[in-house]
């Protein structure tokens, strides 16, 4: 829980507020941009909901900030409705789970509903609220992980749904050395006819992205939109095995045709086939002006 004693000066006053224990990892900033923004390295509320949707998405960002720093002066009375809005639609049969985990540093997961079975794409925090809709929304087939940063809770959403997990070897740790289908080399995996795994080390030597149906790619800390920048990136200075593989990686998906990309962390990106391609195209000409 937020504490209001601790509430950021930065604040305009008001019901929403961010107190001190922020740790900046921007999920509530892109979750409710028109209510939060980035104030002296921390988040803060920079503009009070004036409306239903305004309110909606504060609430929702609220109950997803992985440190809980985010705090309402009046008790809000819709936690109960807002809880039932996770997982909150992207698009099509692709939802964010929200409920982000600070061992995480805040990354994002998504739930793929499937007929074939759900895929979770990275772990968020093991919340009862959230947990009861994924049941109703039909469980858990696969549990996937993009790289050993993004695991969090993932031993318990095993426990309690029964998942296969998976992971590259090149990612497993004490914590993770009882993940199911562990992946081994470079080489893609098409794990099910709608579903294609692909190596991109760079940002971890065993990072992996999921493909799904030619169309969402699920891309963990590898690639994302920079509103910075003004375009795709890769993680310079969160790249923690090797930029020139991290490149590599990124010629190597620019061969595959998608029209989303769903990152951990970053912004999201939409977009049709053709200027996908010119994105990924400038994405790689940044990355080679910069030097390992």
């Amino acid at each position: 829980m937020a504490h209001l004693a601790q509430r950021r000066p930065e604040n305009v006053s008001g019901d929403f507020y961010v107190d001190s224990t922020c740790i900046d990892c921007d999920t509530c900033r892109w979750m409710a941009p028109a209510v939060f923004k980035d104030i002296g390295d921390q988040s803060a509320v920079y503009h009070q909901p004036d409306s239903d949707r305004e309110r909606l998405q504060a609430m929702q960002a609220l109950l997803a900030c992985p440190t809980a720093s985010i705090g309402t002066v009046e008790k809000p009375l819709d936690i109960k409705q807002v809880q039932q809005s996770f997982p909150i639609s992207v698009a099509e049969n692709v939802y964010h789970c929200g409920y982000h985990a600070e061992n995480s540093f805040g990354a994002a997961s998504y739930l793929i509903q499937r007929p074939e079975g759900n895929v979770l794409v990275d772990s968020p925090r093991f919340a009862p609220p959230l947990v009861k809709r994924i049941e109703e929304m039909g469980g858990i087939r696969y549990l996937f992980l993009t790289h050993r940063d993004d695991v969090a809770d993932h031993q318990k959403f095993h426990d309690h749904f029964g998942c296969d997990r998976i992971l590259h070897k090149d990612e497993i740790n004490a914590g993770t050395r009882t993940v199911e289908i562990q992946l081994s080399g470079l080489e893609p995996v098409q794990l099910e006819p709608d579903l294609l795994i692909i190596p991109v080390p760079g940002h971890t030597r065993g990072h992996t992205v999921l493909l799904y149906n030619q169309k969402f790619l699920f891309t963990g800390d590898h690639l994302a939109w920079s509103d910075e920048k003004g375009h795709l990136i890769g993680f310079r200075y969160a790249c923690w095995y090797s930029w020139t593989e991290l490149l590599q990686s990124m010629k190597k998906l620019a061969e595959y045709s998608f029209e989303w990309v769903l990152p951990g962390h970053g912004r999201r990106y939409h977009g049709d086939r053709a200027t996908m391609q010119q994105q990924m195209r400038h994405c790689i000409d940044w990355m080679q002006e910069i030097r390992d």
